[in-house]
């Protein structure tokens, strides 16, 4: 049996990560921020749980942090939609730019 060594998933949560990186600094589309949030979190629980399978002791600590990551994730969209189409409704763009006074 073969097993994928921690170094693969740690590359993939960097690959991960540096793309959201990218994405949340560069982009002027408030959706496509949101997103690249994700991707970051998403990187980090890749990390959370292969540290808790390779760890020195391996446990279930690293899934229990998991599912809290995904639940502030949840949490952080929900908000952010629903601050995004109130800027919409009184700005009519989602672009991050045109955002920077919060009284029209």
């Amino acid at each position: 049996m073969s097993t994928v060594p921690v170094q693969a998933y740690l590359a993939l949560a960097l690959i991960l990560f540096c793309i959201g990186l990218y994405g949340a600094l560069t982009k002027r589309n408030t959706v496509i921020v949101l997103i690249s949030i994700e991707l970051m979190l998403n990187a980090v629980n890749i990390n959370l749980v292969a540290f808790s399978k390779f760890g020195i002791t391996p446990s279930i600590t690293g899934q229990i942090f998991t599912l809290f990551v995904i639940a502030v994730a949840a949490a952080e969209v929900a908000v952010g939609i629903a601050i995004l189409i109130s800027l919409y409704r009184n700005k009519k763009s989602v672009n991050i730019d045109e955002m920077d006074v919060m009284k029209h």
